[in-house]
């Protein structure tokens, strides 16, 4: 008997223009012990089958048809405070944005405890450390300090950890893991992705992983659901469905994964579209508003020059100094960017990276140092006044391109408001003519700028925040992982779309990712960095051929292993 059986399932969003249906006749089982993963582009069902199983369609969304069985107990029709009883405790389930899993009013002490307590019936103490054993389980660093901590002083990956030991405190029978590793660099990602695994070969535990990154089911899942448009269009093992896939879209979309092992010119794109044509891909930018007033004074070779940062954080203040802790975030960078050269960080979450970019966009002012933009140095300038000029020259296009976003504000005053605070328009109405321009620039069109940021996919939201951030005609840009979120389709648009803009309008770009084979394809140098400090910069090919730091070729080793299985699927070819 399946640990999960779902038997042509289907779910409808009814709407004012009719029944939107995102899932149609789908079915699926897990084993116990098995991991089942299900990949697709956005919008194709995945999030929906994990939000159907326990119950938590968001209305009006409702299941018209089929059953899901935990078990061989039917648990699609039962009650909301029987499904309650079951989620946390038979099911466990990771939710991909962990800013919004977690209460930002609660320390991960006290959910984890609660939890834990509620459904094990432990007490408080056995409750305590096996919540601080969780998150020594799921590597956050010193566990039984940061347990105390609330939500918003972990970075992102570091919350993500946090969502993983949640879901897992309760024991529980199937995990539906939403995108687990979204945030995560290598070397934690597969520290947790070795943990799923051996949770489910030791305690028995069903898995469905879903998740658009090919390289993480090559490495964990057993079979694979392929899923277009809210159906199933193949179903096989991990290394049938890797290696040699036989549905169209299968094939186009393991094509379009970033290779680990050589450079391509482009991102392949997902061409396959229902009916057999294929979509278009990249855009000409030819004499266009944002490569105009680009006269940013004498050219020099060198346009960012970071010199002995340092930056500290206290973690805990107090009257007296001694009686204070800190965190060195930044320990003694320093590196050089040059003119039109795209320069990648890489390193684990909370190596800095994000802290230096930070750093740079004058959101924090260094401990010490210096940042020299154009031969200025940006931590000198005394008033806001006098660094305007040199901020509007650089952007920064965040990680989270919906929480970045004001949700009050339609698209076309959010993109307006740099133009606006710069003065780069006579009047308002001039400024949403560029905006026009803009959205057609990022292939929205300009038909959107009346919709509000939350009528968005994530990919199109990631490409509004673009959009944004060229508003000011930048010559530096700024990418802090924009496309971690994004499935490789989406992925590979947004990519180009920024290989684009970097070579005809000549961008400068600082691009941070934990995604080392995204780095591998974008970035021409590439900096090592980890606890704060930089261990090595190299041209990218030499960093990945004939790496020279021990930590460095421990990344590499940890890159997971897809270009194997697709080289053995070509040579069978």
């Amino acid at each position: 008997m399946n640990l999960l059986d779902i038997q042509s399932m289907r779910v409808e969003f009814p709407s004012r223009r009719g029944h939107v249906v995102a899932i149609a006749e789908l079915s699926l089982t897990v084993a116990a012990g098995e991991i089942v993963g299900v990949v697709g582009e956005s919008g194709a069902g995945k999030s929906t089958i994990g939000n159907a199983v326990i119950g938590l369609l968001e209305p009006p969304g409702e299941m018209t048809a089929g059953e899901v069985r935990l078990a061989g107990e039917r648990i699609d029709q039962l009650d909301d405070a029987a499904k309650r009883a079951i989620r946390g405790r038979r099911i466990g389930m990771i939710f991909q944005d962990p800013l919004t899993s977690l209460d930002p009013l609660q320390t991960v002490e006290q959910q984890l405890v609660k939890t834990i307590d509620f459904h094990l019936g432990v007490g408080e103490a056995e409750a305590r450390k096996r919540a601080v054993a969780l998150l020594e389980a799921v590597g956050i660093p010193d566990p039984a300090v940061r347990i105390a901590q609330y939500p918003h002083q972990f970075s992102g990956g570091m919350r993500q950890r946090v969502v993983i030991a949640l879901a897992l405190c309760a024991e529980p029978e199937l995990v539906i893991a939403d995108e687990p590793t979204t945030a995560l660099d290598v070397s934690v990602q597969a520290q947790i992705l070795e943990l799923m695994k051996r949770l489910c070969r030791e305690r028995n535990v069903g898995m469905i992983l879903i998740t658009h990154d090919m390289g993480v089911i090559a490495e964990t899942a057993d079979r694979v659901v392929v899923m277009y448009r809210g159906r199933v269009v193949e179903t096989g093992t991990t290394a049938q469905i890797i290696g040699a896939p036989r549905h169209d879209y299968t094939r186009s979309l393991i094509s379009a994964v970033p290779r680990p092992d050589i450079r391509l010119d482009r991102f392949p794109l997902v061409t396959y579209i229902e009916g057999g044509a294929a979509r278009a891909g990249g855009f000409e930018l030819s004499s266009h508003w944002l490569g105009q007033a680009r006269d940013f004074g004498e050219r020099t070779d060198t346009l960012l020059a970071v010199r002995d940062l340092n930056m500290r954080f206290v973690t805990r203040d107090a009257f007296f100094a001694r009686n204070r802790l800190y965190l060195d975030a930044v320990k003694n960078v320093s590196f050089e960017i040059r003119t039109g050269e795209v320069f990648g960080l890489v390193g684990e979450s909370g190596s800095g990276k994000s802290t230096i970019a930070r750093l740079i966009t004058g959101i924090h002012t260094p401990s010490s140092g210096r940042i020299e933009f154009a031969g200025t140095d940006l931590v000198a300038l005394k008033s806001r006044r006098e660094a305007a000029p040199w901020r509007r020259q650089m952007q920064m296009v965040f990680q989270d391109p919906f929480s970045s976003l004001n949700g009050r504000m339609r698209v076309r005053d959010i993109v307006a408001e740099p133009i606006l605070f710069h003065r780069l328009a006579a009047t308002r109405r001039e400024a949403y003519a560029i905006v026009a321009d803009l959205l057609d620039v990022v292939e929205l069109g300009a038909n959107v700028a009346m919709r509000y940021p939350h009528e968005f996919s994530g990919g199109q939201r990631q490409r509004i925040s673009i959009a944004r951030a060229l508003a000011t005609r930048p010559r530096f840009l700024i990418c802090d992982e924009p496309t971690s979120a994004l499935d490789v389709s989406i992925q590979a648009q947004i990519l180009n779309l920024l290989k684009d803009l970097q070579q005809e309008l000549g961008l400068t770009m600082l691009f941070i990712s934990h995604d080392l084979p995204v780095i591998r394809q974008i970035c021409d140098r590439v900096g090592v960095m980890r606890h704060g400090q930089l261990l090595e910069v190299a041209p990218t090919e030499a960093l990945f051929t004939e790496p020279q730091h021990d930590y460095t070729r421990h990344l590499l080793e940890l890159m997971p292993k897809i270009d194997e299985m697709l080289a053995k699927g070509a040579a069978a070819a």
